[in-house]
């Protein structure tokens, strides 16, 4: 196999695996608010920097998995408008 897919196929792998899976179109990113890590948050939301993420994840720790995107209004310090620009890119699976 050429090295450029073995790397590529890695990458996605690794991506997958710590929170990041494709979404339904091709090139866009979905972030797994349920298991994704404080890193992969902080990477991937908008407006959400390592202390939301972390804030995230022990809300999540604390309450279990999210129900709804919505329901990340219940972290301290999120809101509707931060929860309005990230809605496309989380998934709950």
């Amino acid at each position: 196999m050429n090295r450029n897919i073995i790397a590529s196929l890695v990458l996605l792998v690794s991506l997958m695996v710590s929170g990041l899976a494709l979404a339904e179109e091709p090139a866009t990113w979905s972030v797994n608010l349920n298991t994704a890590t404080v890193e992969v948050l902080a990477e991937s939301l908008e407006g959400i920097g390592a202390s939301k993420a972390q804030a995230i994840v022990d809300y999540r720790e604390a309450n279990g998995s999210f129900k709804a995107v919505d329901d990340l209004a219940n972290v301290k310090g999120i809101g509707a408008s931060t929860i309005e620009k990230n809605r496309k890119t989380i998934v709950l699976e």
